[in-house]
């Protein structure tokens, strides 16, 4: 299966607290939540349920599947949605050495080395094993080499705060821009494909 990641993301490369921001976020000194709520337009939530939709299965981390499992999972008319829908029926995978008994139905934990895990899942025949959000699980699977393709959103704001998608120190990696697009609100979708390390000139 192909991998795809698909992450919204700030200008200076912020990940967290797109939606509501938890009380242990805001004891962590996080408070600029919810930077993400209103800053698209109808085409990109098209888009976003499109690509829900073809996915064969799914893979979390461990905060965003809780997150999920308590929202798409669990309430009746978010289960219904199209984007629920796409999750409730397919295969759930979540990455954590904590978590013992997942209530959501058909998920598996994956524990030990994830790595190796994943790898066997992207040799499994099917189409797309997606992963949406869990920025920390995302970071760990670039550093693996272990995506095929990454959806970002990029809505335009800079936070000043919060967890980055990319580490100020990690590997350095190369991407092919394969698709873009603007919404009417200015969020921009941009589709890469990593393609190596990049080329440095020596002066």
């Amino acid at each position: 299966m192909k991998l795809t990641t698909m992450t919204q993301i700030t200008l200076d490369g912020v990940t967290q607290g797109n939606g509501k921001v938890s009380d242990q976020e805001r004891a962590e000194g996080f408070e600029r939540g919810g930077w993400a709520l209103g800053e698209s337009d109808e085409s990109t939530f098209e888009y976003i349920g499109e690509t829900y939709q073809r996915a064969d299965a799914f893979l979390f981390g461990r905060l965003t599947y809780e997150l999920f499992a308590g929202s798409w999972g669990a309430v009746p008319e978010m289960r219904t949605h199209p984007v629920g829908a796409a999750l409730n029926k397919a295969p759930k995978y979540v990455v954590s050495n904590t978590l013992t008994d997942p209530e959501w139905e058909n998920t598996t934990v994956l524990s030990g080395d994830f790595a190796a895990a994943v790898r066997a899942l992207k040799a499994a025949p099917g189409g797309e094993l997606q992963v949406h959000g869990s920025s920390v699980l995302v970071a760990a699977l670039l550093e693996e080499g272990l995506v095929d393709e990454m959806i970002l959103l990029t809505i335009p704001v800079v936070l000043g705060q919060g967890r980055r998608l990319f580490p100020a120190a990690g590997p350095d990696l190369a991407f092919e821009l394969v698709e873009s697009r603007v919404d009417s609100k200015g969020l921009t979708i941009q589709v890469f494909r990593p393609k190596g390390r990049p080329q440095y000139v020596q002066l």
